[in-house]
């Protein structure tokens, strides 16, 4: 019998299997991915874009499109998709990256030939009706507003501006680019990016031959869109440094940003990285959270992060503090951070992070959706699945010293872009 006073031995994860796709194409081209997976009759189809022809005077022609593209075609309204959507018991999502856009699907495999012609046509045939751009610009310019009055979005905001400027990944949009929205360019862009020379399908979930024969031949076709297009790629100048104050004299509480641009997934210190940033903000029993939440009562939470996308990566630390201590904060983060450039971190606190890390990628991979995710995270990095084995083993034997090593590396605060909000 099983003695619940003994604490359950504890072992450390020693490997982690994942589900290869199989790599086929449409008949016009289309890369398709398949993580054929699960035993329910379920299946996720996405259908995924470059964004292109970046317009730093049109900062919103990829992000209006997205969440427009479904809102009616020529011959069915919003209304009608979303019904014909739901009488199939299907789910549409559309999904907005910096970098990708995307439309899914979730549906029965049964029925596949009901749904996959719907999701054509507004792929080919979506109009973007007025009176639908009209309720986006009013409903968007209104949650800007209210959004503008939170001073951590103005932090978000305010940071990723001077980290990337006016590029995808840091345009300051504002009201009046809501309002200088006119369908005729999402029309156009919309003819330039949604084609199949763009695009790359990834399908999870129980999908046999059959199913594939039945996406052939809703989408392995001719398209109705074909217009020019170019593959948006940036490069950055020297990021704003230094403390970027914006004072709001009624401020209960100041939102603090901070962090650089840095590496990406494909350089070979980012799992390193991963580690190193996990130890100082990334989970909840971090250096950070310990002592500006546990120890000082300064805020009910605070994090760091490391991101990665196509053309950079950026390092930031957030919270948001109570205002007369605001500057306390900064300084104890500040602290935090020479302490991991200064002493090597013990045995027991890195056991306890590579085995929450490892943990972690484990308990994100429950079913085929996930395992096509993270499929998509190494293709769109130009990586195989290496990169996951080359992740695990930096984890489970990076040395406290190596730890050290990337702090001093990479987290130079004289370097970092720092944004308040609030009062100080």
């Amino acid at each position: 019998m099983l003695d619940r006073t003994l604490i359950p031995e504890s072992k450390q994860v020693n490997e982690i299997n994942f589900i290869v796709p199989k790599t086929q194409q449409l008949d016009n081209g289309i890369k398709v991915f398949t993580i054929n997976a699960g035993k329910q009759e379920l299946v996720r189809i996405e259908l995924v874009f470059e964004n292109v022809n970046w317009d730093k005077n049109r900062p919103l022609q990829a992000i209006a499109v997205n969440h427009l593209i479904n809102n009616g075609t020529s011959s069915l309204t919003a209304r009608e998709i979303a019904d014909k959507v739901d009488y199939y018991g299907a789910f549409l999502q559309t999904d907005y990256g910096a970098d990708q856009s995307s439309i899914k699907v979730y549906t029965l495999n049964k029925h596949l030939h009901e749904v996959l012609p719907l999701l054509w046509s507004i792929l080919n045939d979506s109009i973007f009706p007025q009176q639908e751009l009209d309720i986006f610009k009013q409903n968007q310019q209104q949650s800007l507003k209210v959004s503008l009055q939170k001073n951590d979005f103005i932090a978000r905001k305010t940071f990723a501006n001077a980290v990337f400027g006016d590029s995808t990944y840091g345009s300051d949009i504002g009201i009046e680019d809501y309002q200088a929205l006119e369908r005729e360019e999402l029309t156009a862009y919309f003819k330039a990016a949604y084609k199949p020379e763009n695009c790359t399908i990834f399908v999870a979930g129980k999908f046999e031959e059959k199913e594939f024969g039945i996406l052939n031949a809703a989408f392995g076709g001719e398209w109705n869109n074909d217009d020019a297009s170019v593959i948006n790629h940036f490069t950055f100048d020297s990021q704003v440094t230094g403390e970027l104050f914006n004072e709001r004299p009624d401020a209960i509480q100041s939102a603090i940003r901070m962090g650089l641009r840095t590496i990406n997934r494909i350089h070979e210190d980012f799992a390193g990285f991963q580690v190193m940033n996990c130890l100082l903000g990334g989970y909840f029993g971090s250096r950070l959270m310990a002592n500006i939440r546990e120890d000082k009562g300064y805020t009910y939470g605070i994090g760091s992060a490391i991101v990665s996308m196509k053309d950079a990566g950026y390092f930031f630390i957030a919270t948001e503090v109570g205002a007369e201590v605001c500057t306390k904060a900064l300084e104890e983060i500040e602290k935090e951070i020479s302490l991991l450039k200064s002493e090597a971190v013990s045995d027991e606190e890195l056991d306890l992070v590579r085995n929450y890390m490892l943990g972690s990628m484990l308990g994100s991979l429950e079913n085929a959706f996930s395992h096509a995710d993270k499929f998509k995270n190494i293709y769109y990095s130009g990586l195989g699945y290496n990169y996951y084995d080359n992740y695990i083993q930096t984890v489970k034997t990076i040395s406290a010293a190596e730890i050290r090593l990337l702090a001093n590396k990479y987290l130079n605060t004289n370097e970092f872009t720092k944004v308040v909000v609030g009062k100080k």
